[in-house]
């Protein structure tokens, strides 16, 4: 055989050999899985649960009326801030305005005779010490005038001056004894004519008072919907009366978010969260929960869910919750929307995997029989197979993926806690998803994080002018 023809024989081979690997390699590659990974590694897991509301001051009053009555007088508008105790309005008052000046007069009249009466009575109690010291004398005059007389040392006539004398001082003394008591009683009917002018005077007041409206409170006039000259009217039962205007304290600023039932249990008063506020773009505003509610509301209509039976019970239900804004800006407005969200939970440098990476399989599935076993009769033990939570982890000597069960922690944003089953640098199979959702334990697979890395370049690329 020339040297040629083995040229052309080795060449043949080499052509035979390879093909059949590329063969065998390409059939391999089409047992394999595409699988796409990362790296479980230490980080921060937060914990965040994100609810939306709009803001509202902790503490704000309405300002209604308590009759019926035309507005003559508004003294601030809308964005005004006012002071605790400045007049903001008034009712038509006339009538009132004159039953006061009235009431007023009765008052002082009232009062005038008073000190008239007292002025008498002081009178009525020095003429009755005047005759009862009178009394006392002449009381003396005639005990020594009725021994005399005794003694036959005097004559008739005087012995009976005397005793006129007597008689006439002592019923002089019961006429000014009488006159004090008819002065006391005069004194004690004009007090309690001053009593009842002062409650007439009171009524006439708070009759007056209830058509001038001041603030309860310092704060902004955040709500005023009526003009001079509108009539507004009082509250009875099951009908509200008319708003005159709202009076917000604004130096405590909340926001009013609703919670889904499903992440109600892990909010607790005092956790930090942020605030974005929809009229100030990007901006987030510290802030902490202050109340978190007891009652579930009905998304649908906003109500409290009365019932844990019915129709309540198969609606969608949210918490009312309260967060409190650390440093409110001062041009914070009542009723912006705006987005909370609060941190439920930290997690330190705690072993992390992206949150699609944890999956669940039936113990079948991650131990299934051998080939060629007959499959076992179905048992109410095996209907009743509880899933085992875990992770697909790649076996890099055999290319293949591994279920391992893992705990969980904290989950975050985009990433979960892992407790016990991996490490972190375990490679994790994150997706895709349509390989993921059947992908069985111990599979042969191909890593491509091509198109990770696609991404990854381009997040980090510089934005185009």
């Amino acid at each position: 055989m020339t040297t040629g023809k083995k040229l052309l024989l080795f060449l043949v081979i080499v052509l035979v050999l390879g093909g059949v690997v590329a063969v065998s390699l390409t059939q391999q590659g089409r047992d394999r899985v595409t699988v796409q990974t990362v790296k479980a590694d230490r980080q921060d897991v937060v914990s965040i649960v994100t609810a939306s509301g709009e803001i509202t001051p902790k503490t704000y009053a309405d300002i209604s009326p308590n009759n019926v009555g035309q507005i003559t007088d508004l003294y601030v508008k809308e964005g005004d801030h006012v002071k605790a105790g400045q007049l903001l309005a008034k009712l038509w008052n006339v009538q009132e305005a004159a039953s006061v000046s009235g009431m007023q007069a009765s008052l002082r009249t009232a009062q005038a005779n008073l000190a008239a009466q007292q002025a008498a009575l002081g009178t009525a109690k020095a003429n009755v010490d005047r005759d009862t010291a009178q009394l006392a004398q002449v009381t003396q005059d005639w005990r020594r005038t009725q021994a005399l007389y005794e003694d036959q040392l005097l004559a008739r006539s005087d012995y009976e001056t005397k005793e006129a004398a007597y008689k006439t001082a002592e019923a002089q003394l019961q006429v000014s004894q009488a006159a004090l008591k008819q002065t006391q009683a005069q004194v004690a009917s004009q007090q309690a004519q001053i009593n009842q002018s002062e409650a007439n005077l009171r009524a006439a007041s708070d009759a007056l008072s209830r058509t001038e409206f001041t603030s309860p409170l310092t704060g902004i006039v955040t709500y005023l919907p009526v003009h001079v000259g509108d009539t507004v009217v009082m509250g009875i039962q099951n009908s509200p009366g008319s708003v005159l205007m709202r009076v917000a304290d604004m130096s405590v600023v909340t926001a009013e978010v609703q919670v889904d039932e499903t992440d109600i249990a892990n909010v607790a008063v005092g956790q930090p969260a942020t605030i974005t506020i929809d009229a100030f773009g990007d901006r987030k505003f510290p802030a902490h929960v202050a109340e978190v509610g007891d009652t579930a509301i009905l998304r649908s209509t906003g109500a409290a869910a009365t019932s844990s039976t019915g129709s309540d019970a198969q609606q969608a239900k949210d918490f009312k919750v309260v967060v409190q804004l650390d440093s409110p800006p001062d041009d914070i407005r009542p009723g912006l929307s705006c987005t909370a969200q609060i941190t439920t939970g930290t997690a330190a440098n705690a072993v992390a995997v992206p949150l699609q990476a944890v999956i669940e399989r039936d113990p079948s599935q991650i131990n299934p029989p051998p080939p060629g076993t007959p499959a076992p009769a179905p048992t109410a033990a095996a209907k009743k197979e509880v899933p085992v939570q875990g992770v697909f982890v790649v076996d890099s000597k055999t290319q293949s993926a591994v279920f391992v069960p893992a705990s969980t922690g904290l989950t975050g944003v985009d990433h979960i806690q892992v407790l016990s089953g991996i490490k972190a640098g375990d490679e994790i199979i994150t997706g895709p998803y349509s390989a993921l959702r059947n992908l069985a334990n111990h599979a042969k697979i191909k890593v491509d994080n091509s198109l990770q890395a696609q991404q990854a370049a381009a997040a980090a690329a510089p934005p185009a002018n």
